[in-house]
C-alpha cells in the first residue's frame, strides 16, 4: 500500500481557537457578507476562512487544521495542492493556456487517457467533447446532444438526483428548494424513483436491496411502454450511478443494466452523470464500470481537473454523434492548464495505484462506520462505494424517521473538533463523506474517532439541545 502521508499537511486535526470560527475567520466572514453576494452558502455551515490546504487537511486563517472529508464538493480527488499534478500544470502554463478548441498535444493526450481508461469491451466505441468548465455545462451539452439525436424533447430524471444549477440541469435536479422561486425553467422533465432500498417507495423487508432495484426498473418500464403513463417517449434518461447530493446512494444490482437495455430498445439515449462519482471516487475510473451497463453519454467534471482546475466534458458513443461543427461551443472548453491537470492526474493515479487505494480506504472506513452504526442509536444505514460514503441518521431505526436536526448538530460538533463534511439526502439527514482519494489509514481513523466522539456526546444527552438549535443557520 502506498504511503500518501507526504502529500498531506498533517494526518490529524488541530484546533487552537477557543471556538470555531476563530477571531480572524470571523473578521473575514464578516467582510465577505458585506462585499460578496448573498448567494454564498458554504461558510454558513462551515464558518471558516481558508488560508491554505494540502492533501486532506485545510488550515484556516486562525491556524486551525481540519480533516477535509468534503474535498471541495468532491473536486480535489487527489488532494489539495498535489505537487506532482501541479508540476504538470506549471509546465504547461509556460507555453500555452488558452486555445479554444484547437488541437494540442496536451489535449490529445488527455482525451487518449480518458478513452483508454474505459473498459476493454468499450475501447474504440467512444469520443470526447469539451464544453464549458463546469459540470452543469456538461449536463446541458448531454441533453442537447440527446435531443438532436432523437428529435424528441422529454427527459426522465430521478428523485434524489442533482445535475447542476443552469437551466436544464436545474430542471432535472429533484430538490424543489432550488426551483421554488423560479417556476418551470425547462418543460418536459419527469421524475421517477431511484433504486434506494433504505427508502424504497415500492418494497421493504429483508430482501429489499434486490427487490427495490427490480421494482424501480418495472416502474420505469411502465412509464415508457404504457401509452397511458402520461409521459411521451423520452429523448433521454439521465441518472447518477451513485447519487451524490441525494445521499451517496449506489444504484442497486442490475438496476442500471436493465434500465439501459430497456431504454436502448426504445431508442432512448442513456446519460450517466459521473460528475461527482467519477474519476476513481468509487474505486474505478467511472462508477458504472462496477456494472455491465453501457451508457450512451457520460458527463465528467470535478475530479477530472486533478487538483481543482475547472474542466468538464462528455464521453459518448460514436453512434450518438448527431451534431456538427459549431452546434455546441464554449470559450473555455478544454482550457490547456486544466487539461494538463487532467494528464497529471491520470499519471498520478497510475503511478500510485490510487484506484486500488481508494477501494481499500473506502472498505476500511465503511468497516469502522459500521461498528459505529451498531453502537449508535441514530445511525440507520452506512452505504457507499469506494470513498463516496453516506451515513443516514434517523430518530428510530425501526421507523426510519429522518433526523435532519441531529445531522445539523453533528456537523457543528464535528466542526469544533476538526472534521469537515457536507450534508445531503432526500431529507437532509445524511452525512456525506467524499474525502480526497489519497487519505491514509491514520486520517481515516482520526476522522472516525471525531465522529465517534461527537456521537458519544449526543448520545449522552447533548441531543436535548436540538430543539434550541433549530434556529441556527446551516447551508445544506
Amino acid at each position: 500500500m502506498t504511503d500518501f502521508s507526504k502529500f498531506h499537511l498533517s494526518e490529524s486535526a488541530k484546533i487552537v481557537s477557543d471556538h470555531i470560527p476563530g477571531k480572524e475567520s470571523k473578521k473575514m466572514i464578516a467582510l465577505q457578507q458585506k462585499i460578496e453576494g448573498s448567494v454564498v452558502s458554504y461558510p454558513r455551515g462551515i464558518p471558516i476562512a481558508i488560508k491554505k490546504a494540502k492533501g486532506a487537511v485545510i488550515e484556516d486563517v486562525d491556524g486551525n487544521q481540519f480533516l477535509d472529508f468534503f474535498a471541495g464538493a468532491g473536486v480535489v480527488n487527489l488532494g489539495h495542492s498535489n505537487e506532482e499534478v501541479l508540476a504538470r500544470v506549471f509546465e504547461q502554463q509556460k507555453n500555452l493556456i488558452h486555445a479554444l478548441d484547437f488541437p494540442t498535444q496536451n489535449k490529445m493526450d488527455a482525451i487518449t487517457k480518458m478513452l483508454n481508461a474505459l473498459p476493454d469491451r468499450l475501447k474504440g466505441e467512444y469520443k470526447v467533447s469539451f464544453g464549458g468548465p463546469t459540470g452543469s455545462d456538461a449536463v446541458e451539452a448531454a441533453i442537447k446532444l440527446a435531443k438532436i439525436k432523437t428529435g424528441r424533447d422529454t427527459i426522465l430524471a430521478f428523485s434524489g438526483g442533482y445535475h447542476g444549477m443552469s437551466a436544464a440541469a436545474l430542471a432535472m435536479t429533484s430538490d424543489v428548494h432550488y426551483r421554488k422561486k423560479l417556476g418551470t425553467s425547462v418543460a418536459g422533465i419527469h421524475f421517477i424513483p431511484y433504486s434506494y432500498p433504505y427508502r424504497c417507495p415500492f418494497t421493504e423487508g429483508p430482501n429489499n436491496e434486490e427487490s427495490s432495484g427490480e421494482a424501480c426498473y418495472k416502474y420505469i418500464k411502465m412509464t415508457i411502454e404504457n401509452s397511458h403513463s402520461g409521459i411521451p417517449l423520452p429523448a433521454a434518461i439521465i441518472m447518477e450511478p451513485i447519487q451524490g447530493e441525494g445521499g451517496n446512494i449506489p444504484a442497486q444490482r442490475n438496476f442500471l443494466e436493465k434500465t439501459v437495455k430497456m431504454a436502448r430498445e426504445h431508442g432512448i439515449v442513456v446519460i450517466f452523470d459521473e460528475i461527482q462519482c467519477g474519476f476513481f471516487r468509487s474505486g474505478k475510473f467511472l462508477a458504472f464500470m462496477h456494472t455491465d451497463a453501457v451508457p450512451d453519454i457520460i458527463t465528467v467534471s470535478k475530479g477530472l481537473g486533478g487538483v481543482g482546475l475547472p474542466i468538464a466534458g462528455l464521453i459518448y458513443r460514436k453512434d450518438v454523434e448527431a451534431w456538427g461543427p459549431g452546434d455546441h461551443i464554449g470559450t473555455f472548453r478544454g482550457n490547456q492548464a486544466s487539461l494538463a491537470a487532467t494528464n497529471g492526474a491520470f499519471d498520478f493515479v497510475e503511478k500510485y495505484k490510487v484506484a486500488e487505494h481508494a477501494t481499500e480506504m473506502g472498505n476500511y472506513m465503511m468497516s469502522l462506520l459500521s461498528e459505529l452504526q451498531e453502537a449508535s442509536t441514530y445511525i440507520g444505514e452506512v452505504r457507499g462505494k469506494g470513498l463516496m460514503i453516506g451515513v443516514e441518521m434517523v430518530k428510530d431505526k425501526a421507523t426510519k424517521e429522518p433526523y435532519p436536526e441531529f445531522v445539523k448538530l453533528m456537523k457543528q460538533t464535528c466542526l469544533q473538533k476538526g472534521l469537515l463534511f457536507e450534508v445531503g439526502g432526500h431529507y437532509s439527514n445524511v452525512i456525506r463523506f467524499v474525502p480526497p482519494l489519497i487519505i491514509t489509514r491514520t486520517i481515516v481513523e482520526n476522522a472516525v474517532e471525531i465522529l465517534r466522539s461527537a456521537l458519544s456526546e449526543l448520545d449522552k444527552g447533548f441531543n436535548k439541545r436540538i430543539e434550541n438549535e433549530q434556529s441556527v443557520e446551516f447551508a445544506e
